[in-house]
C-alpha cells in the first residue's frame, strides 16, 4: 500500500467531517429550539474534532510540512475529497436532519470497522470517534422518526428531504483503486461491506418514521476525485476567509 493511498483515504474521511461539521455549525443561533441549537453545535464540534485528527494524520502521511489547518483552510474546492452529501446546503431543518442521519448511519458502520484496522493510528481515531458517531445517529434518528411520524407538514418535508438526498448515498459505498488498496492491506474496510449494516439502520428508522425509502437508481459521484458542486465553493469562501486574509496569523 502506498502512502499516497493512505493520504487520499484520510482526506476523504477528514474532509467529509470538516465540511459537514461546518454545515451543521451554520445552524448555531438558528435551530428551532434552544436545546437543539446546543445539540447541533455539539455535533458540529465533534465532527470538526474528528476532522482535526484525520487531517493531522493525513498531513503527517504527506510529509510536506503542512498541518491540519493548512489542509482545511489553504486548499481549493477541487482539492477536497469529501462525500458530496456533506456539502449539500442545509435547506430546512428536515433536510439537515435527514442528511445527518444518512451520514451518521454510514459513519457508525465505518468507524466500527476501522477500530479493527491494521493501521494503529486509524484504529485509535476510530475507537474514539465511534462513540461520538453513535450519539449523532441516536440524535438524528430520533428526529427523523419525530418528523416523519409527526404532522402532515413535517412528514412532507422529511420525505422531500429523503427523496432529494438519496441519490448522494451511493458514493459512500464506491470502490476504487484507493479503497481497494487499503482493503487489501487490512487498513480500511471494503466500502461495499458497509452497505448491509447501513441499510439495516436506515430501513429500521424509516419504518418507524413511516417514510418511504426511495427506489435505487442513478447516484451522484465525484467527491472523492475533487468534482464538487458550486455549493462547496461558496461554503469554503466563508470558512476559509480569515486564514486566507491573514496568512500565518495566530490567536
Amino acid at each position: 500500500m502506498s502512502g499516497g493511498a493512505r493520504f487520499e483515504y484520510l482526506l476523504r474521511l477528514g474532509d467529509s467531517c470538516l465540511v459537514l461539521g461546518h454545515r451543521v455549525s451554520e445552524w448555531c443561533g438558528h435551530a428551532p429550539e434552544l436545546e437543539e441549537d446546543i445539540a447541533l453545535a455539539n455535533v458540529a464540534l465533534d465532527l470538526t474534532g474528528q476532522a482535526d485528527l484525520l487531517l493531522g494524520e493525513a498531513a503527517r502521511t504527506e510529509g510536506r510540512g503542512r498541518d491540519a489547518d493548512a489542509l482545511a483552510f489553504l486548499r481549493d474546492a477541487w482539492d477536497f475529497r469529501n462525500l458530496l452529501i456533506c456539502e449539500r446546503p442545509n435547506g430546512d431543518f428536515a433536510h439537515t436532519i435527514v442528511r445527518q442521519f444518512l451520514f451518521d448511519a454510514w459513519q457508525v458502520e465505518l468507524y466500527a470497522a476501522l477500530t479493527g484496522s491494521g493501521d494503529s493510528a486509524l484504529a485509535g481515531i476510530a475507537g474514539k470517534a465511534v462513540k461520538e458517531a453513535e450519539y449523532h445517529l441516536r440524535h438524528s434518528g430520533e428526529w427523523v422518526v419525530r418528523l416523519g411520524d409527526g404532522t402532515a407538514e413535517s412528514r412532507t418535508r422529511a420525505q422531500a428531504a429523503l427523496d432529494a438526498l438519496w441519490p448522494y448515498t451511493g458514493e459512500m459505498f464506491e470502490t476504487d483503486e484507493t479503497s481497494a488498496a487499503l482493503a487489501a492491506a487490512h487498513v480500511a474496510p471494503d466500502p461495499e461491506s458497509l452497505r448491509p449494516g447501513w441499510t439495516r439502520i436506515v430501513d429500521s428508522i424509516l419504518g418507524e418514521a413511516t417514510l418511504t425509502k426511495p427506489q435505487a437508481g442513478w447516484m451522484q459521484t465525484g467527491g472523492f476525485n475533487g468534482r464538487h458542486s458550486e455549493a462547496l465553493g461558496h461554503m469554503l469562501a466563508t470558512m476559509q476567509f480569515l486564514p486566507r486574509a491573514y496568512p500565518g496569523a495566530k490567536w
